[in-house]
This record gives structure tokens, C-alpha cells and sequence, in this order.
């Protein structure tokens, strides 16, 4: 084994004794050169997303040191822009992820930060609101958001309440490399630090102020009092109980069965191994109450509550949407109603990611919105959404989503937030219902004006530290070897958004991308079809997202099924 990592680990072995967890899986591998290399072969890196791995020992795993090592380096930097700066904490349901957050507060106050911590887990959005609503130059948030239970992460957010940006993350993470994780970190008391008020506990008005803003966002007030529709609601044991029960009981949502399964806090999550919307199995508990109460739709929330998933019931079935489809919906909901009630903008923005449906492009031209398009995370829309706010322009915001099951209507937080997209999603339910009409009835009507749109996604999962390595020989590959056409269709242009490249193949001409560098090829092929392939920012997977297009949903179907097969062998999956 290399010495250097054998070092590492024995420091450790002497030194990380505070957790009695750490202080056992240390000794559990002092004979297992891979499960040592593993854990030490490399740091956690700090990015956009914060840090995000798997709970346990070593400077690759998350950990209380992992932890306050990357709290002394946002301390430092806060402390080089800032006088007397203030930081909001938040955490949700995960393993330790109360711990995690009591151990960031203890290092912010050590450093003479004031920490605004809350008293019991809370939303991603919610956290993202504090920032803003406190005044706050940053936030962070323990969570992994849909990973598994063996993971946990530590988001970090700015001034704005948006999750820090490329330059910022990067000026952070300069300050967490000069720190030693061991001997340069900076700690006190937590009960000290909250009497001498370095630590103080938010209150529930805060959280109250929040759900006020999201009710704000209503588009049709009253509809589900003279509607009523029934829903059946899963947390996925994580932080949307509360808040998302609340918001339903406020706009008139009478009828909703919880997951008794999946209701309380639990970062085990022991019915659903992996507790993220984008999936059915996340929806099985969910689909057995489903049978006994038939509800009309069906909804589910991460475990931190920004994103949600829903499914809508079809001739006694379940039919669950995707993020493009609810986005879509969503989107000409908003757009629809608005204008009829005139309430629309003169100059509505519309922002979406780069992997997101071009189905939006042609609701947004026939209601006469500016689109923007921005890079895949939902921060990116967060930073847009500040640049209109800095022009006073915020209210001409409408809509933001990303296919990954993240929706935002208005500007009260600078991310996802899966309670306002509950309640937007049940107001839109009951509109529709009282027209005759289902969710599956308006997505068809979307397609019969716009044109069929299928979307599919490939996650190729790549553990470990070999893992990492065939990302980057696959990346660099198809950069080397670029695909003329794919499933018998054309390659009429691509972009490469490392080199900030558009190329028109057809054409042969090139022109500059006006986006952050990001490890991203787009190839846009025949009849408006195409493929996107980029390496997770968040998790050990590169991610490849397929549009194909029809007339109809078989032909699109068809040729979908042509291309995910030729996208895997790209992939070598």
C-alpha cells in the first residue's frame, strides 16, 4: 500500500477519537489495504454541491472532522470578506445529520461567526429562505438529498440563498486545503456558545414567514374548496411531513393519506433504500395505500424536501409523470391561468437547465416568455433569479425547473422547493378536474399542439476510487472520438461546454459558449432529437439524458429505445 495512505490512517487512528463510530470501523480495517485505501486515497472534494460521500472514517468519507475541516475553511473566508458575518443551519433526516449541523455551529462560533441553527430538522428550501429572511452572508444545509442512507452531504449557500456558485465554491475550498484537519480547526462548547448568544435557535416564525410565501404563489385561491380532490402524501421519512402536510391544509386540501411507513424521521430509510422521487420503487408503499383510499394523485418528496414526484391515477392504475412532464405541466398551468387572469408579466423569464425538456421552448414562444437556459443544478436558475432580482426585475420570474424533479414559482428562496411544487401540483389537479379533465388528458393536449417528447435517462454508476478514473477515460474518449451519427440519425452539431464550444457540423461554423465551464457534451441530432452526457457533480455516475421525438408515443417510443441502446454502448455500459 502506498505509505502515504497508511500515514493518514494512522493518524487517524490517533487522533480521531471524539466519535466512538470512527474510533470502531478504524480498528475494524487496520488489516484491509483496500478498505484503508478507500477511505484515504483522496479528500471529500468541495464543490458547488458542497461535500457529499458516505458516512465513516477517513479524510474520503463525511465525518465529524470532514465536517468541521470544511466549517474552519467557510469560516475563514467568511472572515476575510466580512466584519460580523452571520450563518443560518439547517439538516435533515439523515444519520448524524443533527450532528453535523451542531458540529459546523460549534466551529462558526469559535471563529466569531453568529450561527442561526434550527432546533429541528427542516427543508432545503426552508434553509434557503433563512439565509435570505436572516440576513445571513451564508447557509449550510446537512443532506444528501435522495442518496442512499449510507450517504450524507453539506450544502453550502450564499448571501443570496442560493447554493454557492463555481468562483465562490472555489475560493471557499482554496481556504479548506490550508486547514489541517486535526490541529487546525477552531471549536467551542455548544451550550456556552448559545448562552453568550453566538448560537442562537430559530423560532417558528420563521418557518411560519416561509409557508406564508409559498401560499403566495397560488395561481387559482379557493379552486380546491370548491374542488376537492384526495391525495395520498409520502415524506420518504424525511422533512416534508410537516411543512407540506401544512401547506395542503392551508389552500383547502382536505383528504390526505400519509404513508403511516414512511411518515416520521428516519435515516435508514427502511422501506425505501433509495429515497428519491425519480424512481417507482420509492412509491410502493405509497401505491399499496393508493389501492385502499384511491386518491387522485399520488405525491412524494425527498428525504430534504425539495424535490417531489408524483403519479396520477389512470383507469384504476398509477401512472407516475416524469420531471420533465410535471415541469411542463406545471409551466403551462402557471402560464395559461396567468395570462387569462392577466397577472402575467409584460416580460415573463422562464429558466431551465440544459437537460431539461425543449418542450418548454414552445410553451414559452406561444405565451410570449424570454427563456433562458442555463447549466444542469438548480443553483444556476437560483443565480438568474438574483440577476433579475439586482435589475428589479424579480417579479418578472415565473418559473424554473430542472427534470430532475426540482420546480420553483416565485423568488422567496434561490432553490427547488418541493412544497410549493405540492401545492402548485394539487391546485393544478382540481383546475383540470373541474373541467373533466386529468393531468394525462392536459400532458396529451400539450403533445397533439407541441409535438411528442420523450425523455430518457441512463445513470451508469462507477464506485470507488477505480470508478473515478473510467468517468474521466469515458469523458475524454468521446471528446476524442465524437459520433457522426447515433441510431442512424445525424449528428448535426454538438456542444462541448468544457470548451465552450457550439459547432454546427452542418455549417462548419463555431461559435463561443456563454456559460460556466462544466464537464458537459451535448449532441443535438435528426429530427430534433439528441443526448447529453455529463459526469454527476454529486454522485459517482455519469448520467446521459436521451430526447427523442414522434408524431406519437410509439414512434417516439421506437426511436428512444434506438438511441438508449446506441448511448450505452458510447458508454461502455
Amino acid at each position: 500500500m502506498d505509505t502515504a495512505v497508511r500515514d493518514k490512517y494512522n493518524l487517524w487512528v490517533n487522533s480521531a477519537k471524539e466519535d466512538p463510530d470512527l474510533v470502531n470501523e478504524l480498528n475494524s480495517i487496520k488489516d484491509n489495504d483496500d478498505e484503508i485505501y478507500e477511505r484515504f486515497y483522496r479528500e471529500l472534494e468541495f464543490g458547488t454541491g458542497g461535500l457529499r460521500g458516505i458516512i465513516g472514517a477517513g479524510e474520503n468519507r463525511m465525518n465529524i472532522y470532514t465536517v468541521r475541516k470544511a466549517t474552519q475553511g467557510l469560516a475563514d473566508y467568511l472572515n476575510s470578506r466580512f466584519t460580523n458575518a452571520e450563518v443560518a443551519i439547517s439538516y435533515d433526516s439523515r444519520i448524524k445529520s443533527n450532528l453535523f449541523a451542531v458540529e459546523s455551529a460549534k466551529v462558526l462560533a469559535a471563529n466569531g461567526i453568529k450561527v442561526h441553527i434550527f432546533t429541528e430538522l427542516n427543508p432545503t428550501p426552508v434553509l434557503s429562505f433563512a439565509v435570505r429572511y436572516l440576513n445571513c452572508q451564508a447557509g449550510i444545509m446537512i443532506t444528501a438529498s435522495h442518496n442512499p442512507s449510507k450517504y450524507n452531504g453539506y450544502k453550502c449557500y450564499g448571501s443570496d440563498g442560493c447554493q454557492m456558485t463555481d468562483n465562490d465554491a472555489s475560493e471557499v475550498t482554496g481556504f479548506i486545503r490550508k486547514v489541517d484537519i486535526f490541529s487546525g480547526v477552531k471549536v467551542m462548547d455548544y451550550d456556552a456558545a448559545v448562552k453568550s448568544g453566538k448560537i442562537c435557535e430559530i423560532s417558528g416564525e420563521l418557518v411560519e414567514a416561509f409557508l406564508q410565501n409559498v401560499a403566495k404563489q397560488q395561481v387559482n385561491p379557493g379552486i380546491l374548496e370548491k374542488n376537492p380532490i384526495k391525495v395520498v402524501y409520502t415524506p420518504l421519512n424525511g422533512t416534508g411531513n410537516k411543512p407540506v402536510r401544512e401547506i395542503l391544509r392551508r389552500i383547502g386540501v382536505k383528504d390526505v393519506a400519509v404513508v403511516a411507513e414512511q411518515e416520521m424521521p428516519d435515516g435508514n430509510f427502511p422501506t425505501a433504500p433509495y429515497p428519491n422521487p425519480e424512481i417507482r420503487q420509492a412509491f410502493e408503499c405509497a401505491l399499496k395505500l393508493a389501492d385502499k383510499v384511491k386518491p387522485d394523485i399520488l405525491l412524494a418528496t425527498d428525504p430534504d424536501c425539495d424535490r417531489l414526484g408524483i403519479a396520477v391515477a389512470v383507469n384504476g392504475e398509477y401512472l407516475q409523470l416524469t420531471g420533465n412532464e410535471v415541469g411542463c405541466l406545471l409551466l403551462n398551468y402557471i402560464l395559461s391561468c396567468r395570462k387569462q387572469a392577466g397577472t402575467l408579466p409584460q416580460n415573463p423569464v422562464v429558466i431551465k437547465t440544459i437537460v431539461t425538456s425543449d418542450l418548454v421552448k414552445r410553451i414559452t414562444e406561444k405565451y410570449g416568455c424570454e427563456l433562458r437556459e442555463v447549466l444542469t443544478g438548480f443553483k444556476y436558475i437560483g443565480e438568474q433569479i438574483t440577476m433579475l432580482e439586482s435589475q428589479g426585475r424579480a417579479s418578472d420570474y415565473v418559473f424554473g425547473f430542472e427534470e430532475s424533479y426540482g420546480y420553483l414559482a416565485g423568488d422567496y428562496v434561490r432553490d427547488k422547493d418541493g412544497v410549493v411544487a405540492s401545492m402548485l401540483v394539487c391546485e393544478m389537479a382540481a383546475y383540470y378536474k373541474a373541467q373533466g379533465k386529468t393531468l394525462l388528458d392536459v400532458l396529451n393536449e400539450l403533445y397533439r399542439e407541441h409535438g411528442f417528447y420523450k425523455h430518457t435517462l441512463i445513470n451508469a454508476e462507477f464506485e470507488g476510487a477505480q470508478g473515478m478514473e473510467t468517468m474521466k477515460k469515458i469523458m475524454a474518449g468521446l471528446r476524442d472520438n465524437m459520433p457522426a451519427e447515433v441510431a442512424g440519425l445525424k449528428v448535426l452539431r454538438y456542444q462541448d461546454y468544457l470548451a465552450s464550444k457550439d459547432v454546427d457540423l452542418v455549417s462548419g461554423e463555431t461559435r463561443e459558449l456563454h456559460l460556466p465551464k462544466s464537464n458537459v457534451l451535448a449532441f443535438n441530432l435528426e429530427q430534433n432529437a439528441g443526448f447529453i452526457v455529463r459526469p454527476s457533480g454529486t454522485e459517482p455516475k455519469i448520467k446521459a439524458y436521451i430526447t427523442s421525438t414522434g408524431v406519437d408515443e410509439t414512434k417516439a417510443d421506437e426511436l428512444a429505445e434506438k438511441l438508449t441502446a446506441e448511448v450505452k454502448k458510447i458508454l461502455n455500459v
